[in-house]
């Protein structure tokens, strides 16, 4: 799949969607992914039940993993590519949603969360599957069970723009609603899920390094 098969959400008048000129110039700034990530690491992460749009973040200035993904979405998005998601799925375990972009064929992705190893992912990714199966060793509960499963396909935000979804005032509930219903493919078989040994203690602390608590 490359992005010339996804439909795009070009940075029209509407696809502002009522931003301020401050808003903008703040998401013009971060023009590339790395410079999204470097603005996401810097935020406090979000430990409430929320899901703040674009413009929410740049207000309270904090984010979780979807509020993250949502605000990169926006800011590719006003740097000229798709506001592309991609959700991973797990088991006994919170899902984790990523922006995602392609550079010369490869996939990269864009992450904010409490884990450390759950953030960026550098363009080299062949397939999806690839990218999504890069997250697979850092994926990982508090017990140490590795537990991602499944990953879906890029949605781009763009379809949700008749809601505004970059400068809604109220939470974006929409976004997480329609992941969990759109299909998810495998990344493990089931004789590889029933063999899976946990982490040990070192590879659980590297994954809780720097983590935010409440």
């Amino acid at each position: 799949m490359s992005i010339a098969d996804l439909p795009r959400g070009g940075v029209t008048i509407e696809g502002m969607q009522g931003l301020t000129k401050s808003e903008i110039r703040t998401l013009r700034r971060l023009d590339t992914p790395l410079k999204i990530q470097k603005f996401l690491d810097a935020l406090d992460y979000n430990h409430a039940d929320t899901t703040y749009s674009p413009r929410n973040v740049l207000r309270y200035r904090r984010a979780h993993c979807l509020e993250g993904a949502a605000f990169a979405a926006a800011a590719l998005r006003l740097s000229g590519r798709p506001p592309l998601i991609l959700d991973l799925e797990a088991v006994q375990d919170t899902d984790h949603v990523l922006a995602v972009f392609q550079e010369g064929g490869a996939w990269g992705s864009i992450g904010r969360s409490n884990f450390s190893g759950l953030r960026y992912r550098p363009p080299v990714y062949r397939s999806l599957r690839e990218l999504a199966l890069s997250y697979f060793t850092d994926y990982v509960n508090f017990r140490g069970d590795r537990t991602l499963r499944t990953f879906s396909r890029p949605v781009n935000l763009a379809r949700f723009d008749r809601l505004q979804w970059m400068s809604c005032e109220k939470d974006i509930w929409f976004i997480a609603e329609y992941l969990c219903e759109i299909p998810h493919t495998r990344l493990l078989t089931p004789r590889q899920e029933r063999e899976l040994t946990r982490v040990d203690k070192r590879d659980l602390a590297a994954a809780m390094y720097g983590m935010s608590h409440k």
